[in-house]
């Protein structure tokens, strides 16, 4: 889980219910023992409030099997929790969208993708100008990513090979899902302003039923880390 004392989102939120909500978002679904010690409480205290949570349909506990013993009573967000994270006018892009393909044609709507590829990658590489080596362009990236709503960190990989770029929150989530281009723009202008320093392969993705996107990036042979 991340660290609560490091992590900008949940610094941000405000309530107890905010700050859990955020912990599982961010985290992925725990027990309320793990929660609570992130939060600075008891596991008691943070189930209370869980409980409170559940009754309003924003998170559900599973019994899941983790080591030996009895199964573990681990909180999950619902849908519901998962649209109190904001969604960018989800319904209207989805409209745009399909009015775009219905009137003008798949090829029209790949015009405006293309130009909303060469418009991020400007932004981006405005953000990352002053990062040389591939690390420092990677924490870079999720700032800007996190500035725009994703939820970003950057962890090492746990085997070792590179890093991840961990995105918790799609906030364009209904577009993707609507029109997979957005997210092959997406894939080419990490890789364009990360640079051939880096190659960058999508591990997890929102749309395809992930609990969130995750990209594998290493550093090319010879390059600094």
């Amino acid at each position: 889980m991340t660290d609560p004392l490091r992590d900008p989102s949940l610094r941000q939120a405000t309530g107890t219910a905010d700050r859990l909500l955020t912990l599982i978002k961010t985290g992925g679904p725990e027990t309320a023992a793990v929660l609570g010690r992130a939060l600075g409480t008891t596991g008691e205290n943070a189930r209370q409030q869980l409980v409170k949570l559940a009754a309003e349909g924003l998170v559900e506990a599973r019994a899941e099997i983790r080591g030996v013993g009895r199964p573990a009573q681990i909180w999950h967000l619902t849908d519901r929790g998962q649209a109190r994270f904001p969604d960018a006018h989800a319904e209207l892009t989805v409209a745009l969208i399909r009015h775009v393909r219905d009137l003008l044609g798949e090829e029209a709507l790949d015009r405006l993708i293309t130009a909303r590829e060469a418009e991020t990658r400007a932004a981006y590489d405005a953000a990352l100008a002053g990062a040389t080596d591939p690390e420092a362009r990677l924490q870079a990236l999720a700032r800007q990513r996190s500035a725009e709503g994703y939820m970003a960190e950057v962890q090492p990989a746990p085997d070792g090979d590179g890093w991840l770029l961990i995105e918790n929150h799609c906030p364009i989530c209904a577009a993707a899902t609507a029109c997979q281009g957005f997210c092959r723009a997406e894939l080419a202008v990490f890789r364009a302003v990360l640079g051939p320093g880096c190659t960058v392969t999508r591990e997890d993705h929102i749309p395809a039923g992930g609990r969130r996107c995750s990209y594998r990036v290493r550093a090319a042979t010879g390059t600094n880390r």
